[in-house]
């Protein structure tokens, strides 16, 4: 008998596993399977903030592009403060309304006290980049969470996979390669998952996270613009 028909025999006493994705996970322990499900439920709710993600920053860099050019084209503040008001700006546009209000009614309210118009406008315009940065950075914990975690989540798995596995080598007491492997590939297919989880959200937290401080960065430089434009306005009433 040649060597092929032995490999038949010997795979043929054993029971039958099957090396498919949704084989290795029925065929899993209990514990292995949670791990299983939680790791893919991650990564679907992952890949979903991402898109998310990808949306709002380019969404609040083409609005702070599209501000820009309009502020600086030599439109009035107030034509263009009264065509931002009517709609719900976000990024540098609500920056600039939220500051805008503020000097309205504090120059609407009491003329005389000019000197603390200034201070007021910087305050909520400081209130303004934190509102428009937390909407920006919500949910990236998450990512930063299942990238850091979702590994060991995945090492876990394995662990008590490969526990089972010697377990049930030991009740059987049967070192065949073809009773072996198949408990350890579904251990190893939770390590699998847990890297195939981790790995996207680790590239797109540190990307976002860069994206974050460059818009954080142009809030802030556009911030202290208007400051010095307001303490312009405040010299020239004065």
């Amino acid at each position: 008998m040649n060597p092929n028909d032995l490999a038949k025999e010997a795979l043929g006493a054993t029971p039958d596993h099957g090396f498919s994705f949704v084989e290795m996970f029925l065929s899993a322990h209990i514990v292995v399977q949670v791990v299983m499900v939680g790791l893919v439920l991650a990564s679907v709710w992952s890949w979903g903030i991402v898109f998310e993600k990808l949306v709002a920053f380019r969404q609040a860099r083409r609005e702070a592009d599209k501000f820009e050019q309009l502020f600086w084209s030599g439109q009035s503040l107030d034509e263009l403060y009264s065509g931002l008001a009517r709609g719900k700006p976000i990024a540098m546009g609500a920056l600039f309304v939220s500051a805008m209000r503020e000097w309205k009614r504090s120059v609407e309210g009491n003329t005389r006290a000019m000197g603390g118009i200034q201070l007021r406008v910087e305050k909520v315009m400081d209130v303004t980049i934190a509102r428009e940065m937390e909407r920006l950075e919500r949910r990236l914990l998450f990512l930063a969470t299942v990238g850091s975690t979702a590994p060991f989540v995945g090492l876990f798995g394995t662990v008590w996979g490969i526990m089972s596995s010697f377990q049930a080598i030991a009740v059987s007491k049967n070192t065949n390669l073809a009773v072996v492997a198949p408990g350890i590939a579904e251990a190893l297919f939770a390590t699998a998952l847990g890297l195939l989880a981790a790995i996207p959200a680790v590239i797109f937290y540190n990307k976002f996270s860069a994206d974050s401080a460059r818009i954080s960065q142009r809030l802030e430089a556009f911030a202290d613009e208007f400051a010095a434009i307001v303490s312009r306005q405040i010299d020239v009433g004065s």
